[in-house]
């Protein structure tokens, strides 16, 4: 699985596309232009939760011919800093939740993992810890799975990306 993690319209917000390769590149380039045309004719920041409905009807037009991806949305809004997590299945059925969401080729590894480890009202540098600590050990457990991650923190002042090396083997 191939994931991108790119900004998008917003200056935090982030979109994970794990998945088909071909797709990813697909629809990362078909989001970037209609993120590009929001901006132009709203002249405002995209809203976490406009941009999730923004993927979800994307991938809702192709639910016969889908993209093999499985989108993964965090950022915080523009106007209250509130912190915003989502993913989408690949017809674009969106889920919201205020803990963690996974997606990729250790979904089950990794869903383990965060249940462990999170916790509610985490400081960054904690939150750092959990996240790299659950995709390492879950990508330890899966053969399919990557050769490390990049992990960004998304505070109201500041976005720390760091990147994660694993074994590869």
């Amino acid at each position: 699985a191939v994931v991108s993690t790119q900004s998008t319209g917003g200056k935090k917000l982030f979109i994970g596309l794990p998945g088909l390769a071909t797709d990813v590149q697909t629809f990362a380039n078909e989001l970037k232009f209609h993120t590009n045309l929001y901006n132009l004719s709203e002249n405002r920041e995209l809203s976490p939760k406009t941009f999730l409905s923004m993927v979800s009807n994307f991938l809702y037009q192709r639910r016969f011919g889908p993209y093999f991806i499985e989108p993964v949305i965090a950022g915080l809004d523009p106007k209250t800093d509130e912190p915003f997590i989502a993913s989408t299945d690949l017809i674009g059925c969106p889920m919201i939740t205020n803990d963690f969401v996974v997606a990729g080729t250790c979904l089950e590894q990794l869903y383990g993992m965060c249940e462990t480890l999170y916790k509610p009202d985490m400081q960054p540098e904690e939150l750092f810890e959990c996240i790299s600590q659950s995709l390492l050990n879950a990508q330890d457990r899966d053969a399919y799975s990557g050769w490390g991650g990049v992990v960004y923190v998304i505070e109201p002042n500041k976005i720390t990306k760091r990147e994660l090396k694993a074994r590869q083997d």
